[in-house]
């Protein structure tokens, strides 16, 4: 299996065409979901072999999974059809990495009373999932 990022890592910044053979990336930006209740289902999935996250994210019945898993489904497409992969087969691939950054905020207002109004924030997510081909025994 392979290696997990330990608690606290963050994302390696690769350059162009620098980034490892055996990874592969899908980027999902501005998904109006709340980052936060992304992360709940990133968590469920990571470490995980790729058939196995996909049967937890499709029978899950939030709307968190359903984003996740087409951003899954994604990064699968792009290990299987990237020209500079070395990505031999697509049953050992493991969900390496699932980031869940926060996008920009639509701003609504609520009126109150007393001629007051409150603000209401809707929050969009950049999700980026990483596809690792697992270590071989």
């Amino acid at each position: 299996m392979a290696k997990l990022p330990e608690k606290g890592e963050g994302l390696a910044k690769y350059k162009e065409g620098e980034r490892p053979r055996d990874e592969a990336v899908a980027v999902g930006r501005f998904i109006r979901v709340p980052p936060s209740k992304v992360r709940i289902m990133a968590r469920n999935i990571m470490g995980r072999p790729v058939g196995q996250a996909v049967n937890t994210l499709t029978f899950s019945p939030n709307k968190t999974a359903q984003v996740l898993l087409k951003v899954l489904n994604s990064a699968v497409a792009n290990a299987q059809t990237s020209r500079r992969s070395a990505i031999g087969d697509i049953d050992a691939l493991v969900v390496y990495r699932v980031y869940v950054d926060q996008g920009p905020s639509l701003k609504r207002w609520h009126p109150r009373s007393q001629g007051r109004a409150n603000a209401i924030l809707k929050r969009t997510s950049h999700i980026t999932v990483v596809v690792k081909e697992a270590a071989r025994r």
